[in-house]
């Protein structure tokens, strides 16, 4: 008999892993948009339209693009193992390529958070 009062490692299933993996990358990301918000003159670009995100075509790819990690913590919960495999491998060498892209192009004193939350 077990005492009540000791944890027990439990096993954890890998999908359940994966979808908690790409929930953190999910928080990264928005907690790197969000305070790149309190950079030098950000603020100003977003309110007169100098920034990235300046067309329709622009914003769209961006939401696509950003919207792919939070549908992956979905479908590892739910796509057969070859799939859920093939789809992580794909997307998570995609994003973290264009994350050692920023990093490696916006190392600075006021970007070393970005850098660190892409790492």
């Amino acid at each position: 008999m077990s005492n009540p009062n000791t944890f027990s490692e439990a096993p954890v299933n890998i999908r359940i892993k994966l979808a908690g993996l790409w929930t953190a990358v999910m928080f990264c990301y928005i907690y790197g948009d969000y305070f790149e918000l309190y950079l030098p003159n950000k603020v100003a670009g977003l309110l007169d339209g100098n920034n990235l995100l300046n067309t329709p075509t622009n914003l769209l790819m961006a939401t696509i693009m950003l919207s792919i990690p939070a549908l992956l913590i979905f479908l590892n919960l739910v796509l057969k193992p070859q799939a859920c495999r093939w789809l992580n491998i794909i997307w998570g060498v995609f994003f973290t390529a264009i994350m050692a892209l920023i990093g490696v192009t916006s190392l600075t004193a006021w970007r070393a958070f970005y850098v660190y939350l892409a790492l």
